[in-house]
């Protein structure tokens, strides 16, 4: 079973790293992120959203969807842990009250 783990691990790996090798260089000027996507973002964000600040145009008014489906997905995950921690808290108190109740009275 071990085996097979680190096989897997191994084939993510190498796929991964054939993958990564079609995105652009990293702050390449000519990026079609950079070239194309950016600029519009900063010179059109003011007229078509009423926001001065571009950062905020973007995420609540271009990307408000994505924006509440990550901010759902993190409080799905708080959620999640709080009750995971909760019945593993329950659980472990059960058992201290098990033990006081076979521990012997003297």
């Amino acid at each position: 079973m071990r085996f097979l783990a680190i096989v897997a691990l191994v084939l993510m790996t190498l796929l991964l790293i054939y993958s990564s090798t079609g995105l652009p260089a990293l702050f390449d000027p000519d990026a079609p992120a950079s070239a194309n996507v950016s600029p519009r973002y900063i010179e059109m964000s003011s007229g078509e959203t009423g926001s001065k600040n571009f950062v905020t145009a973007i995420l609540a008014d271009y990307r408000a969807y994505d924006t509440l489906g990550e901010a759902v997905v993190i409080f799905t995950a708080g959620i999640a842990s709080a009750l995971v921690l909760r019945s593993y808290g329950k659980k472990a108190r059960a058992q201290k009250i098990r033990k006081r109740a076979k521990a012997p009275t003297g």
